[in-house]
């Protein structure tokens, strides 16, 4: 793999990039996600949060890993 994306152990991406908020949809929901950045480089987002209107729950993107777990799971 190039620099572009990153996998972990498992071998799924990890890295939050923009082109991803084509698919990405809320895990409670499938709402909508609205991306906010603190953070990113040339690639992807380094950190930010995602943000559903309809549940009104931000998920944090650390370190270029979103976090879509339902906020009761966290």
């Amino acid at each position: 793999m190039g620099s572009m994306s990153r996998r972990n152990e498992s071998g799924i991406m990890r890295a939050m990039k923009r082109e991803l908020m084509d698919i990405l949809a809320c895990p409670v929901c499938k709402g909508e996600l609205e991306l906010t950045v603190e953070e990113e480089n040339e690639q992807e987002v380094v950190s930010g949060s995602l943000y559903c209107q309809k549940c009104d729950v931000h998920y944090p993107i650390k370190d270029t890993i979103p976090n879509l777990l339902p906020p009761k799971l966290r």
